[in-house]
């Protein structure tokens, strides 16, 4: 690191400390979401805190509470890929990522630094302008990693305490949360609107049709994203710089 790097592990506090604040409010729906599956706070915390995402993690809870000891093996396959999907743009947020880490961060660095990617995370990093060191990341991720832990079991332990028409209110923050990623997203590029509409309806479809409904929950979220994402790089692609530049 330069000695004259403004990119200190004080700066990644400093620059964390509003993503952990958001975390908190996020994670705290996601802990009373869980209480509600019936899912032990300690689990709700284990999976927070071993995952970083909040639309995996909800998705992930949709299938361990509708699992048997039956289906054991079948719902830990629909978690694995369900997982695989959802969070894939973490991989080219990592490999965008670590083209500007600096050259001293070890397998074992860059790991850790995949691992406390989020998209705020992410884009805060990916914005600055001067390598990024080892020290800075740590800072960056450290107090996110806390607020998402925290709020997640303060969330989990006073879901079951907590009034009910509370704890209904505060379910719907993560519903809310994916409307409030999606909104500016589409406004900024009209193409992902017809996409969010097309997952939207498969999904009501595999809730309110019969034969559909049967399916596990978790295999209805690998098929809308896919089918919706391949619907989507049919008919609205996104075009590469070169077609940018022919059309400008």
């Amino acid at each position: 690191m330069s000695r004259n790097s403004t990119l200190t592990f004080k700066k990644g506090v400093s620059d964390g400390i509003p993503i952990a604040l958001g975390y908190l409010s996020v994670s705290f729906a996601f802990g009373v979401t869980a209480t509600s599956k019936l899912i032990h706070p300690l689990v709700s915390l284990l999976i927070s805190m071993s995952n970083l995402t909040s639309a995996g993690q909800l998705a992930g809870v949709e299938v361990i509470a509708t699992a048997t000891v039956g289906t054991f093996l079948s719902a830990l396959f629909q978690i694995v890929l369900t997982q695989l999907v959802i969070n894939a743009r973490y991989f080219l947020m990592s490999l965008t990522l670590s083209q500007k880490l600096e050259t001293k961060f070890t397998i074992a660095d860059r790991l850790l630094c995949a691992f406390g990617i989020t998209d705020e995370i992410f884009g805060v990093a990916v914005s600055k302008t001067e390598p990024i060191c080892k020290k800075y990341m740590l800072g960056l991720i450290l107090l996110p990693f806390l607020g998402w832990s925290t709020g997640t079991i303060s969330g989990a332990l006073l879901g079951g305490i907590l009034p009910s028409f509370i704890s209904d209110a505060l379910s719907i923050a993560l519903y809310a949360m994916f409307i409030a990623i999606v909104i500016p997203a589409g406004i900024r590029d009209k193409k992902i609107i017809p996409v969010v509409l097309i997952a939207i309806a498969l999904s009501c479809a595999f809730f309110f049709v019969p034969f559909l409904s049967v399916i596990p929950v978790g295999i209805t979220y690998i098929i809308c994203a896919l089918f919706a994402s391949l619907i989507g790089a049919i008919f609205f692609p996104i075009p590469d710089d070169k077609e940018e530049e022919n059309n400008g």
